[in-house]
């Protein structure tokens, strides 16, 4: 009885690579049936209607840090 080695790689090949796959897709089926109960019972709050103001602040400080940063270089 003789047995052909390259096939038995292939076969433990194509075992090894099915094995991986089916784990993969049960991985991502786990991970979005997760995230929906997640979503469903700690939902996203709302942004604020006040965002504009915020942003528009939150920007001015940005520019005003890197105008700074700046001037503290050129004058070193």
């Amino acid at each position: 009885m003789e047995t052909n080695l390259v096939l038995e790689g292939f076969k433990f090949m194509g075992l090894g690579m099915a094995t991986v796959f089916s784990f993969l897709i049960i991985l991502i089926i786990m991970m979005n049936v997760m995230s929906k109960i997640i979503n469903k019972f700690f939902p996203e709050p709302k942004p604020s209607t006040n965002t504009n103001v915020n942003a528009q602040n939150n920007h001015n400080k940005v520019v005003a840090a890197i105008t700074a940063a700046i001037k503290h270089h050129r004058e070193g």
